[in-house]
Parts: structure tokens; C-alpha cells; sequence
């Protein structure tokens, strides 16, 4: 093995040629002559430029940012010890266990790839949207038209900035809005016990604590549990309003949610939910 193959251009190459479209949530294609993913759809997978991920590949950049490092091992589905190898070939540390992860790991990609059925997305230890599938997007809305930043369902459920809900393009209504709220917040105090050193949940608490009543006067109680099951009325344009059930499942010690939308089978609602469904978008599988 030769140095060149050890840098972070060819060690991007390797990574990209072992994934397949399928895989990434592409379409496959009838001629493709990459073994993997093309320059064009990592870049797009990660959010950077094309012209950005021929230069980190051919070694002409050798630094990117922390942001694009972390998007890049996303797009490519690297193992923790993948992702953090990424981090050192481009000079940086490692996030650190003290801080919540976007990372989600191939497995769990797998997984969720599978879930074509059903509107599904995943939230970071404090909420923040790190994917959705197609199901998702055509139910809700698509979350890419809404800043990063926004996507995040504790600051959706409790305002600071007069704004309504960000992670959804038409009206959701819960049947039980105050136990919802009362699960965010204690959900949100027992991601501070697993991740006590990270900066961002910090600012965020701080955000809704100072900006939002109604979630200070639920942090004081000090209450510690977790978000697990709601029952919501999607008003779809296209489909009318439906009923579904929402499921959160917690992933593993990094705390990544799986929220998962479904509607009871063999009901006016399922009709709709798979109405809705096919009304969808055309983008794959994001985050």
C-alpha cells in the first residue's frame, strides 16, 4: 500500500466506489460506469459542489470543515471509527461522545430504507431532523424548503420567534398536545444526563427556556422521561385530513429517534395515508 492511498482523496474514493446507488436511496440507472456512487450524487447526498468533491478527491483541497466532513460520512454511511478516521484525515478531531451525534450508522440506514411504506424520519438526542424518506416529505412536506437549523422538533413544539411549526408545510394537530409537550421537555432534561458536555443542547435549552413560557415552566418541574407514542390529524392538500399514529423508537446510546407515521390499517385513513403517499415527491431519501 502505497501513501497515495492512504490520503483523504482516495480513502473518499474508496468509500464512494463501495456504496451503491441503491444503497444511498438513488436509483440505480441501466449503464453507470462507477462502481459506486458518482462525484455528482455524493455531492449532492452531502450538500457541497460537484466541482468541491473532485478537488477533495484528487487531493487539490485537503481541509474541508468540520460541517462538511460530517456530511460527507453521513452521505457515505461510514461506521463511527470510519467517521472518526475521516476527522483525522482532514486535521480534525473527532467529535467527541460528550456531544450529540448526527451520525447515523449503515445498519440503522438499512433499516430505515426498508420503510417504504410508511412516512419515517430521525431526530438527534436533542431533536434536530437528520433524515426523512419520500413517505415523510409527501405526507408533511418537504423539510429541505426549511433551514437547517429550524429542523428541529423541540423549537417546533415550544416558538421563540413568533413563527409557526417549520418541519411540516400544511397544519398538524395532536390529540394530546400537552402530554407532547411535557414528553419533549422531560425527554430533552434526560439527553442532558447522557450528554452533559454538549454545547449545543446547552443553546438550545437556554433558547426555549428564555424564549418560550410554556417550556420554562415545564423545565422547572424537572420532569425525566421520553417521547414515545402521539395520535396526530395531518391536513394533507391533496388527501384531506388523516389521522395517523406516531411511534418514536430510541436508537442506542447516542439517543437517535425513529419517528415513525402510520395510519390504522383497513380505515378511510389508510386510504388517504397511501393517497398522500403517492401524491409524493420525487427526491430520495434526505438528511
Amino acid at each position: 500500500m502505497t501513501t497515495n492511498e492512504t490520503t483523504l482523496g482516495a480513502t473518499l474514493r474508496a468509500w464512494r466506489d463501495r456504496l451503491s446507488p441503491a444503497a444511498a436511496g438513488l436509483p440505480s440507472g441501466r449503464a453507470r460506469r462507477a462502481k459506486g456512487l458518482r462525484r455528482e450524487e455524493l455531492a449532492e447526498l452531502a450538500g457541497i459542489s460537484v466541482d468541491y468533491a473532485v478537488r477533495l478527491e484528487q487531493g487539490r483541497s485537503t481541509t474541508p470543515s468540520a460541517q462538511v466532513v460530517a456530511a460527507l460520512a453521513r452521505a457515505l454511511q461510514l461506521t463511527d471509527s470510519e467517521r472518526d478516521h475521516l476527522y483525522r484525515l482532514a486535521g480534525l478531531v473527532p467529535p467527541s461522545h460528550a456531544e450529540i451525534s448526527d451520525h447515523i450508522p449503515p445498519g440503522l440506514r438499512r433499516l430505515l430504507n426498508r420503510l417504504d411504506d410508511t412516512a419515517a424520519a430521525v431526530f438527534a438526542a436533542d431533536w434536530q431532523m437528520i433524515w426523512w424518506n419520500r413517505g415523510w416529505a409527501a405526507l408533511l412536506g418537504d423539510p429541505s424548503s426549511t433551514p437547517p437549523h429550524r429542523r428541529n422538533f423541540a423549537r417546533d413544539t415550544f416558538s421563540t420567534d413568533g413563527e409557526g411549526p417549520r418541519l411540516s408545510c400544511w397544519p398538524v394537530t395532536s390529540f394530546a398536545q400537552d402530554t407532547v409537550e411535557s414528553a419533549v421537555v422531560s425527554d430533552l432534561r434526560r439527553a442532558t444526563g447522557r450528554f452533559p458536555g454538549s454545547n449545543r443542547l446547552t443553546d438550545l435549552i437556554q433558547l426555549l427556556t428564555t424564549g418560550n413560557e410554556r417550556f420554562a415552566e415545564l423545565w422547572a418541574s424537572g420532569a425525566v422521561g421520553a417521547h414515545r407514542e402521539d395520535q396526530k390529524i395531518v391536513q394533507h392538500p391533496v388527501a384531506g385530513p388523516i389521522v395517523v399514529d406516531c411511534d418514536v423508537i430510541t436508537d442506542g446510546d447516542a439517543e437517535r429517534k425513529i419517528v415513525i407515521l402510520t395510519a390504522d390499517p383497513d380505515t378511510e385513513d389508510e386510504t388517504k395515508f397511501r393517497l398522500a403517499l403517492l401524491s409524493g415527491v420525487p427526491d430520495p431519501a434526505r438528511g
